[in-house]
């Protein structure tokens, strides 16, 4: 193809992808971090939609746990509420501890060690898939109940465009996907509130009643089951309903997303978050209880209690198909938690090196891609799998958000007891994270023991297996390391001898241009490969770096400040090194998100300034290539020499060997 098609073509996939996907973010933008972030009632609608929008499913299966005992459904909804509250008490204290966010996954590896730590990340990132499959199957489970039964073989492909146009929204940005999607979060809120509130008022007679019949029904129960019957009986339907809470834990998890000051705006987001949700899930149980709602096929129960309810108003259907088309698309924002918090700790398990080191690189809309990417087609993958069955995905999800709750609470337990000297309100901190613990433990062990055949297994298994790769890929990782360490011993401290070199570059001598990452022993062989494979060659060296952007140091100004201070000083290592060696030596940096393409920017411009220019650069070789290598190892090398040969510029690749 001749050059002027070939980048024609590339300039319309750039149009496109910029139409789609939103055109790159300014790094150097001294507002980008507080333009980014979300206030309190953005970062409710982004993150509390997961917690909130779990009344859709949560009390309706809670409710049907019960059978014929429905009226233990009023000490269900005093239950629930209660739990609520206590579990975001415990994450709000969470907060004030790990600031910069992370929750389960930091809290774990932090406060119980690495093998917490991944344990409890493999089960958050099992748990995000299910959030974002759970919530839009969900989702399609309230928007057909409103559409005949011949048309709901149509779930599972409607559910997987959803999650397609949930992709593209999140590689376009956080803040934007969240403005969009406000709207619907607020007509849920107003909908129901309508709702619950008239269905309450409207049914005062019905309440005395209710109480006397939790009385007689107890009394009935007491004399037939007895009361280890029912206090099982309630455990499990208190447990079943365990996704009710399911998503409390997105805030803790998100809070880089959020805008000064973090710590505030999480706990102010956090207490928003508890308050509607525990108010929806308990109204919505006695609400049951009031208007005597009752299963029906091709129906979820909110939206028979909206029929109920809204049937003798005028344009009753309306409102009532509104009111649940509201909560359908509610649970479309809460998938919008999956893709933010999922990546997220997807990068910090990267930045540990529990995950191939590419999850935390972001995109020029700084955003994790790969992250999302693959958070979407799990979750894809996962909805035919259970051809969007909400009932096996729920067991599934619950399963998971408990694990890494009861290890979040166990965590911050430990904790409070060391700090037992120093805190002088300890043991009411420990009180709480106890009652959490509790709580979350008996939850997770009903759940399992009651559902294992039913999807318990499922979820269990693919869990194992994420904790199993991770292993492997940090066993793969420390091998690497090992070999780079011995190069690190070997030749920082290179020995030179003779005069220093102190002379300035001449632009038409000819010049090796490095590409190096850091000051280390892989870079120092890189330059003795140079001069012992090209001897008397080049009179003059340029190190480039690029100061790259990723999840770990995108945290504020002065983090990208930091690195940028860091990566100059290694490249004015590079540089004295040279001149020790008896060469002309300079260096050339810029930040970018993207290693290739702030390299190849740089290696243009030196090639236009010294037009005798040679590009160098290392690749790690290993004796037996696998197929998982260029997976956990970066191709830049040969991205840059493919893309700086086509411009005519000579790119040479030096191996470096490595056992592993």
């Amino acid at each position: 193809m001749p050059q002027h098609d070939q980048q024609k073509s590339s300039g319309i996939h750039q149009k496109i992808s910029r139409a789609i996907f939103g055109a790159p973010k300014q790094l150097k933008d001294t507002g980008i971090f507080h333009t980014m972030a979300l206030i309190p009632i953005l970062a409710w609608v982004g993150l509390g939609a997961d917690g909130l929008s779990s009344s859709a499913y949560g009390p309706e299966e809670a409710f049907r746990a019960l059978g014929q005992h429905t009226y233990l459904a009023l000490l269900l909804a005093v239950m629930m509420a209660l739990t609520v509250f206590i579990i975001s008490y415990a994450y709000s204290r969470i907060i004030e501890h790990f600031p910069h966010g992370g929750g389960g996954y930091i809290v774990a590896t932090h406060l119980l060690g690495e093998g917490a730590g991944v344990v409890s990340g493999s089960a958050l990132l099992v748990d995000y898939v299910m959030t974002i499959t759970i919530s839009i199957a969900s989702c399609c489970d309230a928007l057909f109940s409103y559409v005949p039964q011949s048309y709901h073989q149509y779930k599972v492909p409607v559910a997987c465009v959803l999650t397609v146009v949930l992709i593209i929204l999140n590689i376009r940005g956080v803040k934007e996907s969240v403005t969009v999607l406000a709207p619907i979060f607020m007509v849920f809120v107003i909908t129901h509130i309508i709702m619950l509130v008239y269905g309450i008022a409207t049914h005062t007679a019905q309440c005395g009643p209710m109480v006397c019949n939790l009385g007689t029904g107890l009394h009935h129960d007491l004399s037939t089951i007895g009361l280890l019957g029912i206090v099982l009986l309630f455990l499990r339907a208190y447990s079943l309903g365990g996704g009710t809470y399911t998503g409390i834990e997105a805030v803790s998890n998100g809070l880089q997303i959020m805008r000064e000051p973090r710590v505030q705006t999480g706990k102010r987001t956090m207490v928003y978050m508890a308050t509607s949700l525990a108010f929806t899930a308990g109204a919505l149980l006695v609400c049951y209880l009031l208007v005597g709602v009752a299963p029906a096929e091709g129906k979820t129960l909110n939206a028979i209690l909206a029929d109920a309810l809204f049937s003798h108003w005028p344009m009753g259907k309306t409102i009532a198909f509104i009111t649940i088309f509201s909560e359908g698309a509610l649970l479309l924002v809460a998938a919008q938690a999956g893709f933010v918090d999922g990546p997220r700790v997807m990068a910090n398990m990267a930045i540990d090196s529990w995950f191939p080191h590419r999850f935390a690189a972001l995109s020029v809309r700084l955003t994790m891609r790969n992250g999302i990417l693959l958070m979407g087609v799990a979750a894809i993958a996962l909805l035919f799998y259970t051809n969007g069955s909400v009932a096996a995905l729920v067991v599934m999800y619950s399963i998971n958000v408990f694990i890494t709750f009861s290890l979040s609470q166990l965590g911050m337990s430990k904790f409070f007891i060391s700090r037992r000297k120093e805190d002088p309100q300890w043991l009411r901190h420990l009180a709480v994270h106890l009652v959490g613990l509790v709580l979350c433990v008996t939850i997770l062990i009903i759940t399992t023991f009651e559902k294992f055949t039913e999807g318990g297994w499922m979820t269990l298994l693919i869990t194992a297996v994420v904790i199993g790769l991770c292993y492997l890929i940090k066993g793969h990782y420390r091998k690497v390391r090992l070999g780079m360490a011995d190069l690190d011993a070997t030749l920082l401290d290179f020995p030179t001898h003779g005069p220093v070199n102190t002379s300035p570059l001449e632009k038409n001598d000819p010049t090796a241009i490095q590409l190096v990452s850091g000051y280390s022993g892989f870079g120092v062989h890189t330059l003795l490969s140079i001069l012992t494979t090209f001897p008397k060659t080049y009179k003059n060296i340029i190190f480039v770096s690029v100061a790259q952007i990723d999840s770990g140091s995108f945290k504020g100004a002065e983090e990208i400040e930091a690195l940028e201070n860091a990566v100059r000083a290694g490249l004015e290592k590079y540089v004295e090194l040279a001149r020790r060696l008896g060469f002309a030596a300079d260096y050339r940096m810029e930040t970018a998100t993207d290693v290739v393409e702030g390299a190849i920017d740089l290696c243009h411009n030196l090639a236009e300034e010294y037009p005798r220019a040679t590009v160098f650069t290392g690749q790690l070789t290993f004796r037996l290539e696998k197929f998982y290598h260029r997976m956990l190892h970066n191709e830049t090398a040969f991205a840059i020499q493919r893309r700086l040969q086509w411009s005519g510029i000579t790119t040479v690749i030096l191996p470096i060997r490595v056992r592993a």
